[in-house]
């Protein structure tokens, strides 16, 4: 059993950052005895706290953006965008708070009343992910200490350097160091986290296939509050759109963005079979022009490197296995450095795969679908186990209002991207996607539980019926 993790730039190899594996029980004990000061603080407190995190990762804004680059391989230009979206992560979560969870206060009989009040869960575990290390985590962790709770983070044994440095920010900006703790491991640590009983919840961003293991082993723990996004295998319709070469950014755009390693990402292109000649050809032009290359090249690369080289040859695997099942390549999944996790963006064309795997093929592979009718587009766009992301590109509202209302999805697009979603709205998804614990501006639902009150300054009761006579 290894006694450390290292974690490796994608891009060169190179290791980046290694530390000692961490141990759970002493992490969740620390969180445990501390959590109750910090959610005696008035709200003001821990909110004027998470303004002054947002303060000292905007000083930190392009140590944070190397960090997050080399360790991802993404492009410096997105990893800057992910460091912005954890210093915004603060006011939508303070707005969230207010708006999810305020006090309420109802007039009841002789003169008492019902108070609505939110109280935090205790300790929360949260299991990050690697394709956007500061962002995603950030997102369950703002909302959670806003409420109260204390904080044990187990980041992505890929991406640890990055969930080191967010404690970090955390802990300057004056969090107690009992109420966010860091865990440092690989699958073992994350197991014993969401298993240990002293946890109060789990909040959880990664693979369906993990996500269902922890829906399994949560299932006679009703007490535990459990929040899980677990991806997507997301469709992108086309239909009768006259600007193919609009539409086709807004495909790249879902496609290909952060390599494909996005859970909102478009897995599956449908298309209207009249428009596929001209839409594919298009696409494919645009394709080729996109540049691969480490964070820092110039100019500047639309895509980095995925995570690495197992994530390269599981990719590769999945795109020869669509091969065989009788696939037509448009554009091969070709990998341009040996040993390397660098790949080029490819587009299959599926269709006469009778029987389509429903999975999340985690990078940029593009899956092409013709269809006759619009009918037939809807039902290829839900056939599939997961619900998260959708988008229609078509200049007929009234097609968008029949998509709107016959997909499953939690996030469903008109003429713009199947990612990118706001961090200012709700984010989730149904089926494999999720358990209906949306995150994002929703996050504080979850981070926080309603409590009723009746009260009334003076004790006054009576029973009118029946008493014997005493």
């Amino acid at each position: 059993m290894p006694d450390e993790i290292i974690s490796y730039e994608p891009a060169t190899g190179a290791v980046l950052w290694r530390q000692p594996i961490g141990d759970v029980d002493a992490e969740i004990a620390c969180a445990r005895a501390g959590w109750s000061s910090w959610a005696s603080k008035p709200l003001a407190f821990r909110i004027e706290t998470m303004r002054r995190f947002a303060n000292i990762v905007r000083q930190r804004n392009d140590a944070f953006t190397d960090l997050i680059a080399r360790e991802t391989g993404k492009p410096i230009w997105e990893a800057r965008g992910e460091v912005e979206t954890v210093i915004a992560k603060v006011d939508i979560s303070v707005s969230a708070y207010a708006d999810r969870t305020a006090q309420r206060r109802l007039e009841a009989t002789m003169g008492s009343r019902i108070a609505v009040r939110h109280k935090p869960h205790g300790v929360l575990a949260v299991l990050g992910p690697y394709n956007f290390p500061a962002h995603l985590p950030n997102g369950h962790i703002v909302p959670a200490l806003i409420a109260g709770n204390a904080v044990v983070f187990k980041p992505s044994e890929k991406t640890p350097a990055v969930g080191a440095l967010l404690v970090e920010c955390f802990r300057a900006a004056g969090v107690p160091a009992e109420c966010i703790r860091l865990v440092i491991g690989g699958p073992n640590e994350g197991k014993a986290l969401a298993a240990h009983p002293d946890i109060d919840g789990l909040l959880f961003t990664g693979s369906a296939s993990t996500g269902l293991a922890l829906n399994r082993a949560f299932a006679d723990k009703p007490e535990k509050i459990l929040a899980l996004e677990m991806g997507g295998n997301n469709p992108i319709v086309v239909w009768d759109t006259p600007d193919l070469h609009t539409a086709a950014i807004l495909v790249i755009q879902s496609a290909f963005t952060t390599a494909g390693q996005r859970c909102t990402a478009a897995r599956r292109l449908i298309v209207d079979t009249k428009l596929y000649e001209p839409l594919i050809a298009t696409v494919d032009k645009m394709v080729g022009r996109i540049i691969v290359g480490e964070p820092h090249a110039n100019p500047a690369p639309f895509m980095g490197p995925v995570i690495d080289n197992e994530a390269a040859g599981q990719l590769t695997d999945s795109f020869l296995e669509l091969l065989k099942r009788g696939g037509r390549p448009i554009r091969h999944l070709e990998r341009p450095v040996e040993d390397m996790p660098f790949l080029k963006p490819a587009l299959i064309d599926v269709t006469d795969i009778a029987d389509r795997p429903d999975i999340e093929l985690f990078g940029p592979i593009l899956q092409v679908i013709r269809v006759d009718d619009f009918d037939a587009a809807i039902a290829e766009a839900n056939n599939t186990r997961y619900g998260l992301s959708a988008s229609l590109i078509s200049q007929t509202p009234a097609l968008y209002d029949r998509f709107w209302a016959n997909i499953r999805a939690g996030i469903v697009n008109w003429n713009k991207p199947t990612n990118g979603a706001s961090s200012g709205a709700p984010f989730g998804g149904i089926g494999w996607s999720g358990n209906h614990r949306p995150s994002a501006y929703y996050a504080a639902d979850y981070c926080a539980y309603p409590v009723v009150s009746s009260e009334s300054e003076s004790a006054r009761a009576s029973i009118g019926i029946g008493l014997a006579d005493g």
